[in-house]
Protein backbone atom coordinates (compact mmCIF):
# COMPACT_ATOMS: atom_id res chain seq x y z
CA UNK A 1 0.00 0.00 0.00
CA UNK A 2 1.36 3.64 -0.69
CA UNK A 3 1.20 6.33 1.61
CA UNK A 4 -0.69 9.22 0.66
CA UNK A 5 -0.74 12.59 2.61
CA UNK A 6 -4.32 13.52 1.74
CA UNK A 7 -7.56 11.05 0.53
CA UNK A 8 -10.08 12.57 -1.94
CA UNK A 9 -13.03 10.15 -2.84
CA UNK A 10 -14.53 11.51 -6.61
CA UNK A 11 -16.92 7.82 -6.27
CA UNK A 12 -20.29 8.48 -8.02
CA UNK A 13 -19.20 11.51 -9.81
CA UNK A 14 -18.64 12.13 -13.96
CA UNK A 15 -16.27 14.39 -16.06
CA UNK A 16 -15.10 16.79 -14.83
CA UNK A 17 -15.88 17.17 -11.42
CA UNK A 18 -13.30 14.26 -9.95
CA UNK A 19 -10.50 16.31 -11.82
CA UNK A 20 -11.53 19.56 -10.19
CA UNK A 21 -11.62 17.46 -6.94
CA UNK A 22 -7.94 16.63 -7.91
CA UNK A 23 -7.05 20.29 -8.66
CA UNK A 24 -8.33 21.72 -5.37
CA UNK A 25 -6.78 19.07 -3.09
CA UNK A 26 -3.24 19.43 -5.34
CA UNK A 27 -3.58 23.45 -4.83
CA UNK A 28 -3.75 22.51 -0.87
CA UNK A 29 -0.89 20.28 -1.06
CA UNK A 30 2.94 20.88 -0.71
CA UNK A 31 5.23 20.18 -2.95
CA UNK A 32 5.94 16.58 -2.29
CA UNK A 33 3.27 15.52 -1.28
CA UNK A 34 1.09 12.41 -2.20
CA UNK A 35 -2.60 12.48 -3.43
CA UNK A 36 -4.95 9.37 -2.94
CA UNK A 37 -8.02 9.73 -5.42
CA UNK A 38 -10.68 7.07 -5.72
CA UNK A 39 -12.64 7.67 -8.68
CA UNK A 40 -15.37 5.19 -10.44
CA UNK A 41 -16.00 7.74 -13.73
CA UNK A 42 -14.20 5.12 -16.80
CA UNK A 43 -12.80 7.63 -18.50
CA UNK A 44 -11.57 9.31 -15.53
CA UNK A 45 -7.67 8.37 -16.27
CA UNK A 46 -7.68 10.11 -19.33
CA UNK A 47 -8.35 13.48 -17.56
CA UNK A 48 -5.88 12.84 -15.00
CA UNK A 49 -3.21 11.69 -17.48
CA UNK A 50 -3.71 15.03 -19.31
CA UNK A 51 -3.57 17.09 -16.47
CA UNK A 52 -0.52 15.38 -14.78
CA UNK A 53 1.57 15.30 -18.11
CA UNK A 54 0.70 19.38 -18.46
CA UNK A 55 1.36 20.66 -14.82
CA UNK A 56 4.56 18.37 -14.40
CA UNK A 57 2.90 15.61 -11.23
CA UNK A 58 3.73 12.33 -10.91
CA UNK A 59 1.65 9.55 -11.68
CA UNK A 60 3.00 6.46 -8.83
CA UNK A 61 0.62 4.31 -9.55
CA UNK A 62 -3.11 3.16 -10.37
CA UNK A 63 -5.19 0.37 -9.69
CA UNK A 64 -8.57 -0.79 -10.92
CA UNK A 65 -10.88 -2.52 -8.58
CA UNK A 66 -14.47 -3.49 -10.06
CA UNK A 67 -15.54 -0.49 -11.44
CA UNK A 68 -13.44 1.81 -9.29
CA UNK A 69 -10.30 3.60 -9.98
CA UNK A 70 -7.12 4.38 -7.50
CA UNK A 71 -4.57 7.00 -8.10
CA UNK A 72 -1.64 8.05 -6.25
CA UNK A 73 -0.25 11.48 -7.66
CA UNK A 74 2.44 13.22 -6.42
CA UNK A 75 2.63 17.01 -6.17
CA UNK A 76 5.68 18.33 -8.04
Amino acid sequence: MNEFDLEVDARGLMCPLPLLRLKKAIMEMESGNVVKIIATDPAVHLDFGVYIDQAGHQLLTVSRAAEMQIFFIRKK
